[in-house]
C-alpha cells in the first residue's frame, strides 16, 4: 500500500513550494499591481496547482512515461488557446513546426505500445492538465509582463498555501505514522519536488515565458519525452532506434518553430 495518497502528495507539493516562497510573499504583494493579483492566483492554479492534483491522479493508474509523453501536447493547446482567446496571428511555420513535433510525439507514443482502454479516462486527466498550461503559459504572457518572475512565483504559491495545507489536513495527512520509512520517505521526496519542481521550475517558468514567448516556453515540453528515455536506459530499459528517431522528428519540430522566416 502506499505510503501517501495522490491528493497528499499534490497537496504537499503546493504546501512545501509556499512554504520555500513564503520569505518572498509579503514584499510580493507589496510589489504587485492590485488589478493584477487575481490574474496571479489564477496562474497559480492554473500553472502549479490544478495539473499537480491532475498528474497525481492519473499516475495512480498510467505509468510516468506516458504521462510525461502526453505532457508534450501542452505547445498545442499553447497555440490553440492563443488563437481562440487571445486573438493571437501564429506564423505558418509555428504551426508546422508544433506539427511537427506532434507527429513525432504521436509516434514516440506508439513506439511504447498503446495503453488499455481502461487507461483513457485517466490519461484525459493530463490532458486537461495541459490545457491549463497552455491557458497558463498565454495568461502570463498577456497580461503579467511588468511584474518580476519571483514576484508572482511567490505571490501565486502563498496564495495556494492555505488551501493546499487545508487538503492534506481533511485528507487525513496528519494522521500518518511519521516514524514510519515509507511516510517518511514520499514526504520527503514531496517535499523535494515542491522546492524544486514547482518553487524554483515556477520562477524560471515565468522567467522564460517573459523573455522567449509563448510558443517557446512551452514547447520545451517537447524534451520530457527525451528525458524519459534517459531515465529507461539507466534503468536498463529498452530503447529503440524508433523512439531515438522520434524523438529527432520532435527535435526538427521545435527548430521549425522557433526558426526566424521573412515574411512570417
Amino acid at each position: 500500500m502506499e505510503a501517501l495518497s495522490a491528493y497528499q502528495v499534490a497537496a504537499l507539493r503546493m504546501a512545501s513550494a509556499g512554504i520555500v516562497l513564503l520569505p518572498f510573499f509579503i514584499r510580493a504583494l507589496r510589489n504587485i499591481p492590485k488589478q493584477k493579483i487575481v490574474l496571479i492566483v489564477w496562474s497559480g492554479l492554473l500553472g502549479n496547482f490544478f495539473p499537480s492534483f491532475l498528474f497525481c491522479i492519473a499516475e495512480t493508474r498510467i505509468d510516468s512515461a506516458l504521462a510525461g509523453i502526453l505532457n508534450a501536447l501542452t505547445p498545442l493547446f499553447t497555440i490553440l488557446v492563443s488563437v481562440s482567446f487571445f486573438q493571437a496571428k501564429v506564423s505558418w511555420n509555428k504551426w508546422l513546426g508544433v506539427s511537427i513535433g506532434f507527429i513525432g510525439l504521436c509516434l514516440l507514443f506508439l513506439s511504447k505500445g498503446v495503453p488499455d482502454l481502461s487507461y483513457v479516462s485517466y490519461s484525459s486527466l493530463v490532458l486537461v492538465a495541459t490545457i491549463c498550461y497552455g491557458l497558463n503559459v498565454n495568461l502570463v504572457s498577456r497580461h503579467l509582463q511588468g511584474i518580476d518572475s519571483i514576484h508572482i512565483a511567490s505571490a501565486a504559491l502563498g496564495f495556494l498555501l492555505l488551501p493546499a495545507l487545508l487538503t492534506l489536513f481533511i485528507s487525513g495527512y496528519f494522521n500518518h505514522d511519521f516514524t514510519a520509512t515509507p511516510v517518511l520517505f514520499s514526504t520527503g521526496a514531496s517535499v523535494v519536488l515542491g522546492a524544486l519542481g514547482t518553487a524554483l521550475a515556477s520562477i524560471l517558468f515565468y522567467m522564460l515565458v517573459k523573455r522567449a514567448g509563448v510558443i517557446f516556453s512551452s514547447m520545451v515540453t517537447y524534451g520530457i519525452p527525451f528525458v524519459a528515455l534517459i531515465w529507461g536506459f539507466l534503468a536498463h530499459e529498452e530503447i529503440t532506434l524508433l523512439q531515438i528517431g522520434c524523438l529527432g522528428i520532435i527535435l526538427a519540430g521545435v527548430w521549425v518553430t522557433n526558426k526566424k522566416i521573412k515574411g512570417a
